[in-house]
């Protein structure tokens, strides 16, 4: 490519599209696990703290493949690494389907299914921040609005499995589903613009300059030395504690309420649909305002959303707070590559954005796992509710106190 003409093709959004693919079944399907619970617990009289323990484990695998597969997405690229996590990711929907004891449940969609997990977020959004850095944050959430996309359509579809065919029958549709879907667009991820001989962002640049602009930033050993890295893993700790409780319970509290399984999947639907506005423009907000001011932003829907959880007792009270809480759920997932593009550069990226995932997949398998064994113990998910309001709280102080690294001006962050 000539030193002063830009590609009449940008690959960067063939990364985008597939990003966004890759997204929409996955975390569509993951994320509708809670749908799950009624059947499970009618066909075995498991507790809800045995099911959700076994989600809460997904969580906690999940984070911890994504240190490795991040690690190993900076060494080898996306592709090869991203095509295994759709065979454990299909591996582990198919065994569900043979399910009979609790611990199947854990080793199938705990252990093989968290596998699999650990590269869906990790690969795309640093193979995406590799790719962009002026339009990073929105482009980030473009992918992820794949999330709420597939969070939209997915609670409605796998009900109507279940309702027809059971639910054995709706985990080996998924199985292949979630299968194809990663093997296919897998095959279309590129892990920088120096292989298809482009530039960041598409731009005129000499080519002596190219890899230093896509491998700008702090090292691995200097970020860990940071406040900054730590005092995020910690706010996004407390996010996914509060987003899987959310998530792997409400269905379920609003059957307790009365509320039929068809419209309490819908919750989740709006919950997906909500989402896609929030993931969108956050993301394209952290552009405009910064990724700090975004996540505040975030902090502050998430907390109201919890707050008036507290009254909600009718579906369209459900309704209202899954769209405020739908909004600061999609914001979150947009933003935490961004914010770590931004603190810490794209050098090291890859497992530094595994860290902050494992570190927040550990808030995400202690909150599903406490409220469902708060429930079993008071019949009643207040207290949940409330300790969720208090944490985001906390989240929301560490975000305020969060200040620009001294070596950002000198990396060019």
């Amino acid at each position: 490519m000539a030193e002063h003409q830009k590609s009449p093709f940008f690959y960067g959004y063939i990364i985008i599209l597939s990003g966004f693919f890759i997204q929409a079944f996955v975390w569509g399907i993951s994320n509708s696990f809670g749908v799950f619970f009624d059947p499970l617990i009618k066909e075995f009289g498991w507790s809800r703290a045995t099911i959700s323990g076994a989600a809460s484990l997904g969580f906690l695998v999940h984070g911890s493949s994504s240190m490795v597969l991040g690690n190993l997405n900076d060494k080898f690229g996306p592709r090869v690494i991203m095509s295994g996590c759709g065979v454990f990711l299909g591996l582990g929907f198919f065994l569900m389907a043979t399910l009979h004891q609790a611990w199947q449940l854990y080793l199938f969609y705990g252990l093989i299914t968290g596998i699999g997990l650990g590269g869906i977020d990790v690969i795309p959004l640093s193979t995406v921040s590799r790719w962009f850095k002026k339009n990073r944050g929105m482009m980030s959430g473009i992918i992820k609005v794949g999330t709420g996309v597939g969070m939209l359509t997915m609670p409605f579809f796998i009900t109507w499995l279940i309702q027809q065919y059971g639910w054995r029958i709706a985990f080996m549709v998924l199985a292949f589903m979630i299968t194809l879907s990663v093997l296919f667009f897998a095959q279309f991820l590129v892990r920088d613009p120096i292989l298809k001989s482009q530039f960041i962002d598409n731009k005129i640049q000499g080519t002596a300059q190219a890899k230093n602009k896509s491998e700008e930033g702090l090292t691995f050993q200097e970020a860990i030395a940071t406040r900054q890295l730590w005092t995020i893993c910690f706010i996004y700790f407390i996010i996914l504690f509060c987003v899987y409780t959310i998530l792997i319970h409400i269905v379920q509290h609003a059957i307790d309420l009365g509320i039929p399984s068809g419209f309490s999947a819908g919750i989740l639907s709006t919950i997906g649909g909500v989402s896609i506005a929030g993931r969108f423009l956050m993301g394209g907000a952290a552009d405009k305002i910064g990724e700090k001011s975004a996540l505040l932003i975030c902090l502050l829907c998430l907390l109201s959303s919890l707050v008036f959880l507290q009254a909600v007792q009718t579906l369209g009270m459900f309704y209202l707070f899954a769209a405020v809480y739908g909004f600061a759920h999609g914001g979150f997932f947009s933003l935490v590559s961004p914010l770590i593009a931004k603190f810490f550069g794209t050098k090291a990226h890859g497992l530094l954005f595994g860290i902050v995932i494992f570190c927040s997949t550990i808030g995400g398998a202690i909150g599903p796992f406490m409220a469902g064994y708060i429930f079993d113990l008071s019949a009643s998910y207040k207290m949940v509710f409330m300790i969720l309001a208090v944490l985001c709280t906390l989240a929301l102080m560490l975000a305020t106190s969060l200040k620009p690294l001294i070596q950002s001006a000198e990396h060019d962050l």
